[in-house]
């Protein structure tokens, strides 16, 4: 859940940690999709009178997304909320780097504990893709790709556990 998980990643942010969230676009939000396409278009709405190009700016991506929802729950114009976001960041998919790191999971924010069941949801990929965003089918052939990678990885890891725990055993 986006509200969820924001405010537990800038609550650690202003304690200092620094948190990088990774396939940001698989979070969900809840309300159906047409209700949270209705809000984003009326949030597009939203601009500069005399110059639009002075703001507020409307980020299409589900990273950028979530890095303005962080953002609205840290006080950014001071210079702890600045130096909390420059330890905050946000990607589709998961890159290179961060692949294989150990990845966390923010319990209080997942959709099966709590959203009720039967109750709408969409997910933050997918109202992108609505209101703009052009690069999912990009992103999905590309974890496509890495979760491959990684079930080679894993299958190896496995074989070299079971080697060693029979030279152990014997």
């Amino acid at each position: 859940m986006l509200g969820r998980l924001a405010s537990v990643v800038a609550k650690q942010l202003l304690s200092g940690q620094k948190i990088i969230c990774v396939r940001t676009e698989d979070i969900t939000i809840s309300g159906g999709m047409v209700r949270q396409k209705a809000k984003y278009h009326r949030f597009l709405d939203k601009r500069h009178l005399t110059k639009p190009s002075r703001g507020p700016f409307h980020f299409k991506s589900p990273a950028r997304m979530l890095w303005r929802t962080v953002r609205g729950m840290i006080p950014h114009k001071t210079p702890r909320g600045m130096a909390a976001l420059e330890r905050f960041k946000a990607y589709e998919g998961i890159p290179r780097p961060h692949d294989k790191t150990k990845r966390l999971v923010v319990p209080d924010a997942l959709r099966v504990l709590r959203l009720q069941h039967g109750h709408k949801f969409c997910k933050l990929g997918d109202l992108s893709r609505e209101v703009g965003w052009k690069h999912q089918d990009t992103i999905a052939e590309l974890e496509e790709r890495r979760k491959e990678k990684a079930k080679v990885y894993y299958q190896q890891k496995k074989k070299l556990l079971q080697l060693k725990a029979k030279a152990a055993a014997v």
